[in-house]
């Protein structure tokens, strides 16, 4: 199976991933990709905590020399980032292949200069760029907190924030 869910969420590792999408979608771990959170012992251990799954926290570097291994794995895993930007080098730059077409994002909070999507869900005209290079690569974006909230599709909000990332 290997790669069964892609996500992007601000917290990377928390309650959300693991009782309520691991639930909907069963996995055997999760790999995380943040250079930030691999580098630092405090991030990674308090995201391994946060998880009932075996968790890998790898920097990206570390995770393009095992990213073959585990796309051939015959366990399902969620790669998770903290950005879209990662998420877009891994999907389209690296090539990563994956079992879904449809990456899922979570919270994404209110920062300086960012276009609301979706309920705790807001981004930057970069993070807007990488989104719009992963739906150009041919994958179904979706802005959902969990499995049961309202899901806004990226198709659906594509112009608005176009329009909006211009002004």
């Amino acid at each position: 199976m290997a790669i069964s869910f892609i996500r992007v969420d601000d917290r990377i590792i928390h309650g959300q991933v693991v009782t309520r999408w691991s639930m909907e979608r069963p996995c055997d771990g999760i790999i995380a990709v943040n250079d930030k959170c691999a580098t630092n012992d405090l991030l990674k251990n308090a995201l391994k905590a946060a998880s009932t799954k075996k968790t890998f926290i790898w920097t990206h570097e570390q995770f393009l020399q095992k990213m073959d291994e585990a796309v051939k794995s015959g366990k399902n895993y969620f790669v998770i980032t903290k950005e879209p930007v990662t998420m877009a080098k891994l999907l389209v730059d690296n090539g990563m292949t994956v079992n879904v077409q449809t990456l899922n994002v979570g919270p994404q909070s209110a920062r300086g200069n960012t276009i609301y999507v979706n309920k705790n869900c807001d981004v930057t005209n970069e993070e807007f760029e990488a989104y719009e290079k992963i739906h150009q690569a041919g994958y179904n974006v979706e802005f959902q907190l969990v499995p049961d909230s309202t899901k806004v599709t990226y198709e659906s909000i594509r112009s608005k924030v176009q329009k909006k990332g211009d002004n």
